[in-house]
């Protein structure tokens, strides 16, 4: 529970579906030292509230996920739906988030990290927890869908057109596959939202398969405006809170500032150059740039120039036309894919076991159990290694057709892609797409459904 809106009327549709719910809110520590909840009072219908993050000196009460603010309105949420609340302290994982952020920006590429957030905590740590107490799912309130098909049913009729301007059967000819394979029975599939203006399923990519059958995403079947109105009819004061729009340990946007406080005596000042080599200004530093950036450039030119490439040995921004920012295919490493047959992940440390108890919503143990097996669990620390992802690989296999998405409010485009060696795999577009930015994701559609994605190395 986030204290906005989705994940309120998220854990009031489970509650409907009489789950029984325990709230989670994760709370960063960059500004409140951790501490562990009181015990957990027993009885029926009691509410419980774990310590929160204080507002207090450098603090900041913005929109964001994971402020004081946020935490308060989730607790308030809980308290009104009658479920318990905790406030889990992710201080030193948060710390590794912010690391990433920082190297990748300095690095001269463009991060994600609301995707690295999903992968690592909220569907892996937050996994740790559920299995300690015996829970059975985690639910969240992403726009996404989960699907579980009989066998030859398929999510949407899948994406399996030609290339434009070839020839009828290019696709045999080439050895692609035209149309993707039909669900298996029983296997669920990962898909967009029903509300498309709202879709999170991109940020989605990196959640391991075998997870996807101890998730839920209540909201995602619903468009936002019905979200709001429920909430309202509830009377949660969080109806009409704005979405957030920020990096929640960014409260401020200013990605720069916040870089330059972390990078120690790194030096990215350096010159800002055409694509043919000609030095036409200076910059104070490449983390304040990204691809297909064209505002803040600060130069006049006859027609608009665009950041087209970020040369982070030589501390150069090299800026072009339009034209110059097209690309016609990329290359992405880490490729987490959600089909089988596809490519798998190698089993590694951290790989989450299986549900410890396997109590259900309704289970054996019930709600007093789960809860003091959790308040155990908080107050000893027990959170287990945060390990590097399993290290993923793919098998060699054949180009199929697809659609693409770079970014996650770009539209997905048409696309070849190849699966590759060693987790990675090519991207060849039908069409030039622009803005390809190397540490973004490239997360692979058919149709409504994700079949996995990848980071990006190069264009």
């Amino acid at each position: 529970m986030s204290g906005g809106v989705d994940s309120s009327v998220a854990a009031w549709l489970l509650r409907q579906q009489g789950h029984d719910v325990v709230g989670l809110f994760m709370r960063h520590g960059q500004n409140a030292p951790p501490s562990p909840p009181a015990p957990l009072p027993k009885g029926e219908g009691t509410r419980y509230s774990a310590p929160l993050p204080q507002a207090g000196e450098g603090s900041c009460r913005k929109q964001g996920c994971c402020t004081a603010a946020d935490a308060a309105d989730a607790q308030r949420v809980a308290a009104m739906l009658d479920i318990p609340f905790y406030a889990v302290n992710f201080e030193q994982e948060f710390a590794r988030i912010v690391d990433y952020f920082v190297r990748e920006y300095t690095a001269g590429r463009t991060p994600n990290p609301c995707i690295v957030c999903n992968t690592w905590l909220k569907f892996g740590r937050l996994f740790d927890y559920a299995d300690s107490v015996g829970a059975e799912y985690v639910a969240t309130g992403h726009y996404a869908r989960l699907i579980a098909a009989e066998k030859g049913e398929s999510p949407r009729p899948t994406f399996g057109r030609c290339p434009p301007e070839r020839p009828e059967g290019c696709c045999a000819q080439m050895g692609t596959i035209p149309f993707f394979r039909p669900l298996e029975g029983g296997e669920i599939a990962l898909c967009r939202g029903r509300d498309e203006s709202k879709d999170q399923s991109y940020v989605l990519f990196g959640i391991e398969r075998r997870l996807l059958s101890r998730l839920m995403f209540p909201v995602g079947e619903y468009r936002k405006e019905e979200i709001r109105r429920m909430a309202e009819r509830l009377g949660l004061r969080v109806a009409a809170k704005r979405d957030s729009q920020e990096i929640c340990f960014v409260p401020d946007q200013d990605h720069a500032r916040f870089i330059r406080e972390r990078r120690g005596e790194l030096d990215t000042s350096g010159e800002i150059v055409t694509t043919d080599g000609a030095v036409v200004g200076h910059h104070d530093g490449f983390e304040r740039y990204t691809i297909g950036q064209r505002k803040g450039l600060r130069l006049a030119f006859g027609e608009p120039r665009y950041v087209v490439r970020i040369e982070a040995a030589s501390r150069r921004v090299v800026i072009g036309t339009h034209e110059e920012l097209a690309r016609t295919e990329l290359y992405a490493a880490e490729a987490n894919w959600q089909v089988e047959g596809l490519g798998f992940r190698v089993q590694g440390s951290a790989d989450l076991p299986s549900p410890a108890c396997g109590r259900g919503a309704g289970g054996e143990g019930g709600r007093e159990q789960i809860h003091d097996a959790l308040t155990l669990a908080l107050s000893q620390g027990e959170r287990g290694p945060l390990d590097a992802l399993p290290s993923p690989r793919s098998p060699l296999l054949s180009p199929f057709r697809c659609e693409v998405k770079i970014r996650y409010r770009s539209r997905a485009a048409a696309a070849t892609v190849e699966p590759l060696a060693d987790g990675r795999f090519r991207v060849r577009f039908d069409e030039p797409c622009y803005g390809v930015a190397p540490g973004q994701a490239a997360v692979v559609y058919d149709g409504d459904r994700v079949l996995g994605g990848g980071w990006i190395e190069s264009s």
